[in-house]
C-alpha cells in the first residue's frame, strides 16, 4: 500500500490520488457528523464468523450501508433480521478502501411495534404474575341488564355499531355513553377516570369499553397498565371489544368478558328480545298448564277427602269393625283346633319313643345280641384251636426234621469232654482225657488212648 500523500497544485490544478480523495472525504464526514440517529428497514444481512454485522439499512428512496462490530452487540436484546425496522445509532463515516459511504453503528433497537410489542408483552407477564387474568376473579355478564355503560369516543364507529346492536336487539335497555378519546397521550388517563365515574355512579351493571380498529400504537392505550388495573378494580363488569377479531390488548385479558369487535361486545351484553318474547311465551302457556295441574290435583284431593269422610261414618264404622270382629273369632277358633292337634301328634311321638326306651324290650334286644355274640365266640375259638393245632403240628415236624436226634437215630453220635463241650476236632482232646459218647439210644464213657488228627 502506498502512503499518503498531500494533493499537488500544478498547472493550477489540485491533483488528489484515490486514496487521498477517499480520506478527505471521511475527514470532512466525521467532523460534520457525530452520532446521529437513523431510522429504516434492515436488508443485504451478513453475519461472518468474525461475529461483526454488515447489513444496508433503507427507507422507500434511499439506502446506506452500516456496520456494527461485535463489541457493540452486548446491548441488544433482540437479533436483527432483514426487513427488521429499527433504529440505529452511529458515525457517519467513509470505508476508504472501497470509498463506500457507511455508518458505523453504536446502538440498535426496535423500531414502531417491535418496541410495543416488547412492552406488551413484559406488561402482560407483570399482570399475569399478579393474578389479574386469573379465571376465577372474573365477574358474570347479567342476563338481562337493566343500564348499559359504553366507554367510547362519541364520535368514532364503535358508538354507532354498538347503539344499531342495543336498538335492533333490546332497544328497551337504557345506554349511558362515558366520552372519552380512544387514542393519544390523553386516552388512558380520560378511561380511568370513565371507569371509576361508572363505580361512584352506580346506574349501570356493566360497561363496555370498546374501539374500532388501528394500528397498535393506535390502540396502546388500552394496553397501558394504568387502564389494566383500573379495569381490575371496577366493581361493575366490564366486557372488552377494542379492535378487530385479531387485536388482543392488556385490557382484554383483565376484562371480565372479552368479545371481538365492538358489536360481538354489544351482542354479548344484549338479550335478543324475540328470544325472550319466545321465552315469555312459553312461560305463560307453562304456567297455564301447571295451574291446569294443580286446579285438577285439588279436585282430585277434595274427591279423596269426601271418600274418606263417607268411609268414617259412624254406621260404617261399626259395620267394619263387626267383620272384622267375625274375622278374629274365626282366626281364634282355627288356631286354637291347629294347636289341640299340633299337641295330640306330639303325645304319639312321645308314646312311640317311649315305648321304644322301654326296658324290657331293650333286655330282650341285648339277651339275643348276647346269645348271637356267644355263638360268634365259640366260633372263633374253635376256628384259633384249629389254626394253633396245625401250626403246632408244622413246627414239630420242623423240628424233628433238624433235631440231633434223629440224626443219632441214623447212626451218628455226639462227643462230648469232661466238661460238657462237644467235640468237633480231634485237636480238642488229649491222650487219657475221658470223653461220652452219646448214641441214639445210650451213652459210651470212655478214655482216649491215642489221637489222630
Amino acid at each position: 500500500m502506498m502512503p499518503y500523500r498531500t494533493p499537488i497544485t500544478t498547472a493550477g490544478r489540485t491533483l488528489y490520488s484515490v486514496s487521498e480523495l477517499n480520506r478527505s472525504a471521511a475527514a470532512v464526514l466525521e467532523q460534520n457528523f457525530s452520532w446521529v440517529w437513523v431510522e429504516g428497514e434492515i436488508s443485504n444481512l451478513a453475519q461472518p464468523s468474525s461475529g461483526h454485522i454488515y447489513f444496508s439499512l433503507k427507507d422507500s428512496q434511499a439506502q446506506v450501508r452500516c456496520a456494527m462490530f461485535k463489541s457493540r452487540q452486548l446491548s441488544m436484546n433482540f437479533r436483527p433480521e432483514n426487513g427488521q425496522q429499527v433504529q440505529i445509532r452511529g458515525k457517519v463515516s467513509l470505508y476508504q478502501p472501497r470509498g463506500d459511504y457507511q455508518l458505523i453503528v453504536d446502538r440498535m433497537e426496535e423500531a414502531g411495534d417491535g418496541a410495543l410489542q416488547r412492552k406488551f408483552e413484559a406488561l402482560k407477564a407483570k399482570l399475569a404474575a399478579e393474578g389479574l387474568f386469573d379465571e376465577e376473579i372474573k365477574q358474570a355478564i347479567p342476563e338481562l341488564p337493566e343500564c348499559i355503560g359504553v366507554i367510547t369516543s362519541n364520535t368514532g364507529a364503535a358508538i354507532h355499531d354498538v347503539l344499531s346492536v342495543i336498538k335492533r336487539r333490546y332497544p328497551a335497555i337504557p345506554v349511558k355513553l362515558y366520552s372519552v378519546p380512544v387514542q393519544g397521550a390523553a386516552a388512558a388517563p380520560a378511561i380511568c377516570r370513565a371507569l371509576e365515574l361508572a363505580a361512584e355512579q352506580g346506574s349501570c351493571d356493566v360497561l363496555l369499553l370498546v374501539r374500532g380498529g388501528g394500528s397498535l400504537e393506535d390502540m396502546w392505550a388500552f394496553n397501558e397498565e394504568s387502564v389494566a388495573r383500573a379495569v381490575y378494580a371496577c366493581p361493575i363488569p366490564v366486557v372488552s371489544g377494542v379492535g378487530h377479531e385479531v387485536d388482543v390488548t392488556i385490557a382484554d385479558y383483565v376484562a371480565d368478558v372479552r368479545a371481538a369487535t365492538p358489536t360481538a361486545a354489544a351482542e354479548t351484553v344484549t338479550p335478543d328480545q324475540a328470544v325472550w318474547l319466545r321465552s315469555l311465551t312459553w312461560t305463560h302457556l307453562h304456567l297455564q298448564q301447571l295451574m291446569a295441574q294443580k286446579i285438577q290435583r285439588h279436585h282430585e284431593t277434595l274427591n279423596w277427602l269426601s271418600n274418606r269422610l263417607a268411609q268414617q261414618h259412624p254406621v260404617a264404622v261399626v259395620q267394619r269393625l263387626s267383620q272384622k270382629l267375625d274375622d278374629l273369632e274365626q282366626r281364634l277358633n282355627y288356631a286354637w283346633r291347629y294347636s289341640l292337634h299340633q299337641q295330640q301328634n306330639r303325645h304319639q311321638q312321645l308314646h312311640a319313643r317311649l315305648l321304644s326306651a322301654s326296658p324290657v324290650h331293650k333286655i330282650g334286644h341285648d339277651q339275643h345280641r348276647l346269645q348271637i355274640l356267644g355263638q360268634n365266640l365259640e366260633h372263633h375259638i374253635r376256628q384259633l384251636l384249629e389254626r394253633r393245632q396245625a401250626q403246632l403240628q408244622n413246627n414239630a415236624r420242623t423240628l424233628n426234621a433238624i433235631s440231633p436226634l434223629q440224626t443219632l437215630e441214623r447212626g451218628y453220635s455226639i462227643t462230648r469232654n469232661g466238661q460238657g463241650k462237644t467235640i468237633s476236632r480231634s485237636s480238642e482232646i488229649s491222650v487219657g482225657e475221658e470223653i461220652e459218647t452219646r448214641l441214639h439210644e445210650g451213652q459210651i464213657i470212655s478214655k482216649v488212648r491215642r489221637v489222630i488228627s
